[in-house]
């Protein structure tokens, strides 16, 4: 690959403290040798920033050139490699004979790390011609030293001298051929074979085969360039292929992580055998447990993840291996095994994966580790997957959940509600055991979450009239006396007792005393005493349900209201015993207004909601109105089980739909395309790994195929078109980067001298460079291109202006247009799940809410608008959604390139006047916030909207 131009980075100088030329000079005649290096060192960072003062070039060859100090040698190297060498004509400056005549001393010096550090240095100028003829003999010299550490460095100097002039060493193939036949340092070794596979391969296989029966005893790195040879001459039609892969299987059983890694990646590319691929899984699986770093592990589980996807169930057999993954500490990598292992199990191992997990959840309780809730729960949800996934094995799981249902961490015994849930209603034949199970956990249950999935399960599957009986016992073990409100004032009458009675009489006998603030000393003591009783009652061990709802959780309430009216009406539909279905309907409806009295009284933290209060209201109506309203029972009795069934249906066509999507990818192929020969070869391994084409796809210097009109929406004009300079600008976006492509026309009939365009920026830009001084002829085009750097997602302006010399040197300027940067190229819709949309919600603190008023009629089309312009992904699902509705209330979400998290809800109504109603934005930052608010300000044309700011 031909090498491009150097790089250099622009590095800050210090101009409050800048030396003359005078100065700089004395010193390097006259200072010691630390004041010669910071000389130096001001020299150099002033030649790279664009000032390069010849002038002192010959001082420098004079004072410094000489010295002996070994970090002088070196810098003097970097001022070498970016002084100018050439003067106006292009020529070769005399003053670098000198130059010449220096380094070739250097590689001449009895110090092998000054000559070694020299034959680095020539690699740096392997553009310059001139310079490197005179150096060639010696160089090649070089490669006969007695040091290892010159003959590698001499290596990599002829390597680099080859590749830009060929003609000066034309034998270096042979040369290299015969110097790794003859050299015994591995370093040096590695170089030459490594210069032999780019510039001579035939070469480079010939001495593989050569060497091919001691490739396992070989050092690392020539390991690693023996694969990259194989790799690329396997790009051709090869006789080799079968004793590469003889090679690749015994690299497999290298000592060095490294190697074994790039062994198994090139062996799946040389061949798409069932052994080949196993042995090189097997590996996968074998680095993973014993590399300690985690980057490396999520690294080789993806490789492992998209040979699996590759070749199905050749891999089975090793679902136990990647088990083991699981006692590495990081939740990353654990996540990572599991979504590995349950795409690979199978109806064959299932039970050995569930046992596995099994145990895993049982260790996570016997002992506390580092994060075990969350692994708990990551366990929890992979066993939900495969009992739901295989029927065989939910009978045996099940059980085994539910005594998670009384876990501390709520989240754990959220995600067993919800497996428990989603397994009754899939598994009739399971429905009996599972309840009875439930109605034994109520009284171990502490998360009102939790009781209120519980019981909706109770309400809707307790089926036989004893079982209904059974579960009435337990929810009134759990609630304990009823009424509430009765018995816990008599709990406080009797805390009180005769104290209250001794009391009442001193208030009576006694006369009260008036205290300097004006309070009665008696009063106080009282109403003191009777709160702490209260507080005591309070504080009191309850029930875990009572606790509840004594604790301010009404909306548990309304449920256990449901699930008790849905219990008593299936009652009443099953039996004929009228005396025992009123008995049962009246503890309902005893129950119901018993929360309601307790919920407005003072033994509750929070008086009861009116939602909750409507809702346990028309339980207790329902109840009243029995006989009188048969499709009230409907609803309860049918339509919610339905509801729910309906959103599993709909659940698992989705999941069908991604899974479809994400195996069949489409190819968007041109009518005109070329067809290349490899499409109609037979496919006999895995896609070939071009290091090179990925490098070009990664730092976008692969072929982009741009569409024209979309180029035109991108330029900014910046000045008018009466002004003394016309100029226009492309902006582009380049992942992290913003590149300004500006167009510059004179429109005067004068020359433009000393033309500068100065750039500034607001916000998280930056500058990258500063465009350079231009002369522009009358009625002349110029281009100049300027790049900025992004650090985060918010509205950045660029600002500027033009400066050139008019007449009589007076300086001129002209005041550019501000350039907005737009932030939807930095946000891409994005997806997460309910819970960590309510985690993110709760987390972040700015919020931006845009009030909405529009003519718009249609809440969906609006929802639909929001979306298309932040580039934002709807959550809400579209059942959820659908139907005749005034309301609509969506969550969308969105992440940004640099790694922030976006969150909005869209709570909308129609009235007649049009769609009114509110998009709430929240965000980690403040900047991401403000910019999505602007952008739906902006998008919104015809609609009239305010917006408000504020930070949580």
């Amino acid at each position: 690959m031909a090498a491009e131009a150097p790089c250099y980075t622009v590095v800050f100088e210090d101009t409050t403290e800048s030396p003359s030329t005078q100065e700089l000079r004395a010193s390097l005649e006259k200072g010691t040798d630390e004041e010669r290096l910071d000389t130096l060192r001001r020299i150099i960072v002033s030649t790279i920033n664009g000032n390069p003062q010849p002038t002192l070039l010959m001082p420098i060859i004079q004072y410094i050139m000489p010295s002996k100090n070994k970090q002088l040698k070196k810098l003097l190297h970097f001022y070498w490699e970016v002084c100018p060498k050439y003067d106006e004509n292009g020529k070769l400056k005399q003053e670098m004979i000198l130059v010449v005549n220096a380094i070739r001393n250097d590689l001449q010096h009895p110090n092998e790390y000054i000559r070694g550090a020299t034959l680095r240095f020539l690699q740096k100028i392997s553009k310059d011609a001139e310079l490197l003829e005179p150096l060639i003999p010696i160089c090649r010299s070089c490669l006969e030293h007695r040091h290892s550490y010159v003959r590698k460095n001499a290596v990599f100097a002829v390597y680099t001298i080859y590749r830009e002039y060929e003609h000066l060493i034309p034998d270096a193939p042979e040369l290299m051929q015969t110097f790794i036949a003859a050299e015994s340092d591995a370093t040096c070794k590695r170089n030459a074979f490594v210069f032999l596979a780019h510039c001579a391969m035939p070469k480079a296989v010939e001495w593989l085969i050569s060497v091919y029966d001691q490739l396992t005893s070989l050092d690392e790195l020539l390991q690693m360039s023996i694969i990259e040879v194989i790799r690329l001459d396997c790009k051709n039609d090869t006789t080799h292929r079968p004793r590469y892969i003889r090679c690749m299987f015994e690299l497999l059983n290298s000592s060095s992580h490294a190697v074994k890694y790039e062994a198994a990646t090139t062996l799946t590319t040389l061949t798409q055998n069932p052994a080949a691929v196993k042995a090189a899984a097997s590996c996968f699986v074998n680095l993973v447990i014993k590399e300690s770093d985690n980057n490396v592990k999520l690294i080789v589980l993806d490789r492992m993840d998209t040979l699996r996807s590759k070749h199905g169930h050749i891999l089975d057999g090793l679902t136990m291996d990647i088990l083991q993954v699981l006692s590495s500490a990081d939740m990353e990598v654990r996540r990572k095994a599991i979504s590995i292992v349950l795409s690979m199990t199978s109806s064959r191992n299932v039970e050995e994966v569930v046992l596995f997990l099994k145990k895993q959840l049982q260790r996570t309780q016997e002992r506390e580790f580092e994060k075990a809730p969350e692994y708990r729960q990551l366990l929890i949800q992979s066993i939900h997957v495969l009992a739901v996934k295989f029927s065989e094995v939910a009978a045996s799981v099940v059980h085994a959940l539910m005594e998670f249902l009384g876990d501390s961490n709520n989240p754990s015994a959220l995600d067993v509600v919800a497996f428990v849930r989603e397994v009754v209603e899939k598994f009739p034949h399971l429905r009996q055991s599972i309840c009875d199970k439930l109605t034994q956990t109520l009284t171990e249950i502490k998360s009102g979450k939790a009781f209120r999935g519980v019981l909706w399960i109770l309400g809707e599957y307790v089926e036989g009239l004893s079982d209904i009986q059974a579960t009435f016992q337990d929810i009134r073990k759990v609630l304990g006396e009823i009424p509430i409100l009765a018995s816990e004032q008599r709990l406080l009458d009797e805390a009180g007792g005769e104290e209250d009675k001794k009391e009442d009489k001193v208030e009576g006998s006694g006369r009260p005393k008036v205290l300097a603030d004006g309070t009665y000393a008696t009063e106080t003591a009282y109403t003191s005493t009777n709160s702490a009783r209260l507080e005591a009652v309070k504080a009191a061990s309850k029930p875990p349900l009572r606790a509840l709802i004594l604790g301010g959780d009404f909306f548990t309430g309304s449920v256990l209201a449901s699930a008790l009216t849905k219990l008593v009406l299936r009652f009443d539909d099953l039996t004929n015993d009228r005396p025992k279905a009123n008995a049962l309907r009246a503890e309902s409806m005893l129950i119901m207004t018993s929360i309601i009295r307790v919920g407005q009284s003072k033994f509750v933290t929070v008086p009861i909601d009116e939602d909750s209060n409507e809702r346990i209201l028309n339980c207790i109506q329902t109840l009243s109105e029995l006989q009188e309203k048969s499709i009230v029972h409907d609803i309860f009795l049918k339509d919610t089980k339905a509801a729910y069934s309906k959103m599993l249906v709909a659940q698992e066509k989705k999941a069908a739909e991604k899974k479809e999507s994400e195996s069949t990818k489409e190819h968007v192929v041109q009518v005109d395309d070329l067809l290349t020969f490899r499409q109609f070869s037979k496919k006999s391994a895995d896609d070939p790994i071009d290091y090179v084409e990925d490098l070009g796809k990664a730092t976008g210097t692969a072929e982009v195929q741009e569409d024209f009109i979309s180029n035109l929406s991108r330029i900014s004009q910046l000045t008018g078109f009466s002004d003394p300079i016309y100029a226009e600008a492309y902006v582009k976006m380049h992942g992290f980067d913003i590149m300004l492509d500006v167009l510059l026309v004179n429109q005067t009939s004068n020359t433009l001298q000393n033309l500068c365009l100065d750039f500034a920026t607001l916000g998280d830009l930056k500058l990258v460079e500063r465009p350079a001084v231009y002369t522009i002829a009358p009625h002349g085009f110029q281009s100049i291109k300027a790049t900025i750097k992004v650090s985060s997602t918010e509205t950045g302006v660029i600002f500027g202006s033009i400066l050139w010399e008019g007449p009589a040197l007076a300086e001129c300027c002209v005041i550019l247009n501000d350039i907005h940067i737009d932030i939807m190229d930095y946000i891409k819709p994005a997806y997460c799940s309910e819970t960590q949309f309510r985690s993110m919600w709760t987390e972040f603190e700015w919020e931006n809410r845009v009030n909405v008023s529009t003519n718009m009629t249609d809440p969906r089309d609006y929802l639909k608008h929001v979306m298309k312009s932040t580039n934002m992904s709807c959550l809400t699902p579209e059942g959820a959604m659908s139907g005749d509705c005034d309301f609509l209330s969506a969550n969308m979400y969105a992440r940004s390139l640099f790694g922030e998290d976006a969150l909005a809800n869209l709570s909308i109504e129609k009235t007649e006047a049009g769609i009114v109603g509110h998009v709430r934005i929240r965000s980690k930052t403040q900047g991401i916030a403000l910019s999505l608010g602007d952008r739906i300000t902006m998008c919104e044309c015809p609609m009239c909207l305010k917006e408000t700011y504020h930070d949580d």
